[in-house]
């Protein structure tokens, strides 16, 4: 991959196939391993971009290639990772087995224009992702669907009609939606509620549900037919060679240099740069002048098991609170591999470590909204992603996040100087944008 500039490199590892693994092959797996550092010797005043952005997510990314590839930039991606991928990271491990080191990433999407720009740099695989729920010594749909209620309760539900009386006989009425306890009980009631919804909340999120915005559980829907895809969007596809090769393909520009161990705050008086890019925790950014946002983070227990299949499909959740896990994923209904032996991951949730999840409470939204003043007044840096917007985005929003921003930014840029090439790349990424998607940029 080029753009690397030059630390410590390591020369390319070869990528088993996906249809036939080398178990023998291990590390990074998917392509070469990129590694570098603040003190390159190519790192010096001597440099200049016109672009610093921190972070190699789907964010940074995104913004990297549109800027370098649509709008002729020189541009320099930061990470304080030993990867490019942010969370989307993928690799095979010591088995040969490809596995999400940081839990499993399902990619769908509404978007036509999501769907088409990612499509620039990997082919797919087809994927409609199912989720199972151990409910004692039964596995049954998670969402909540006909199917789930005739095992649970050993019922002969037959329609649509009759699965809506049920429920509607079980729900609670609730004067005013709220918390994430409320948009639950509304819906199915109390029993279902503690069965499927308190116990995994409070270990998701280290809160009890009377206690979060009610936007969390009103991302799960209840079905009262017998779909039982966790999503419905109309694409839903998995990168057929992982999502680090189509970050990698990506990334890979004359116009792009890359840095990895590299923390944005050791570099950014080290380096020229026009403006920045910042997909990193806002308050971070601004040294936590008003206090840390709080952030749920997760634990990971990687295992290899010698047999083909652990379970039936890629997740199967926990809500028990006496499982300490939250969920167990199998990362071969994923990819597609075949493969003699087959790696999982527990996933524990946790106060402690890298921030995954912003907390949704109304105190926390008002804390974000005092950074976001700051973010807002702060010129010629763009604030984008999941933690630098403090907002729980799937990873289709953040891409349609990034394609919006610089939508704005090549824009800018055309009233500035009049580029041609400017206009023409705005233009076409504009044209079928997802909309509503907020940006903050400095003024």
């Amino acid at each position: 991959m080029r753009g690397l500039i030059p630390g410590t490199p390591s020369g390319p590892i070869p990528t088993p196939s996906l249809s036939a693994p080398d178990s023998s092959h291990g590390g990074s797996g998917a392509g070469p391993i990129l590694r570098s550092g603040p003190h390159s010797p190519a790192i010096g005043r001597r440099v200049g971009f016109d672009y610093l952005v921190v972070g190699a997510g789907f964010a940074g990314s995104v913004l990297a290639e549109r800027l370098a590839a649509g709008s002729g930039k020189r541009v320099l991606v930061v990470d304080r990772r030993p990867h490019i991928a942010g969370n989307a990271y993928d690799h095979y491990d010591d088995a040969g087995v490809l596995v999400h080191r940081y839990g499993p990433h399902i990619f769908h999407t509404n978007s036509p224009a999501v769907a088409e720009y990612l499509s620039r740099f990997t082919k797919w695989r087809p994927y409609e992702h199912r989720v199972l729920a151990q409910v004692g010594r039964k596995l049954v749909p998670m969402p909540i669907n006909r199917t789930t209620l005739n095992l649970l309760y050993g019922l002969d539900l037959r329609d649509e009609a009759e699965t809506e009386a049920y429920l509607a006989s079980r729900a609670e009425p609730v004067e005013e939606i709220r918390t994430s306890e409320d948009v639950v009980i509304s819906k199915v009631g109390r029993e279902l509620y503690e069965t499927f919804f308190r116990g995994y909340t409070r270990k998701q999120w280290g809160l009890d549900p009377s206690e979060l915005d009610k936007s969390v559980t009103a991302r799960v829907p209840t079905r009262t037919n017998t779909d039982d895809r966790y999503f419905g969007d109309s694409f839903q596809q998995m990168p057929l060679h992982g999502y680090t090769r189509m970050f990698e393909n990506m990334l890979d520009h004359p116009n792009i240099k890359i840095m990895l161990n590299t923390d944005f705050r050791e570099v950014r008086n080290e380096v020229a740069y026009d403006k920045l890019i910042f997909t990193g925790p806002v308050d971070e950014y601004f040294d936590y002048r008003y206090g840390q946002l709080p952030y749920r983070s997760l634990r990971f227990r990687h295992e290899t098991v010698d047999q083909e299949q652990f379970q039936p499909v890629a997740v199967v959740n926990y809500p028990s609170e006496d499982v300490p896990y939250t969920r167990i994923t199998e990362y071969k209904h994923l990819t597609g591999q075949r493969h003699a032996r087959t790696s999982v991951t527990y996933e524990y949730p946790s106060a402690e470590g890298d921030p995954y999840y912003p907390v949704p409470r109304p105190e926390n939204a008002e804390l974000y909204r005092k950074y976001q003043a700051l973010a807002d007044a702060t010129p010629d840096v763009a604030f984008v992603g999941r933690l630098a917007t403090y907002r729980y985005y799937n990873m289709d929003q953040v891409v349609a996040q990034a394609l919006a921003t610089y939508a704005r930014l090549a824009k800018s840029d055309q009233r500035v100087n009049g580029t041609a090439e400017a206009a023409r790349a705005m233009s076409a990424l504009a044209r079928g944008l997802p909309t509503g998607q907020r940006v903050h940029m400095g003024k």
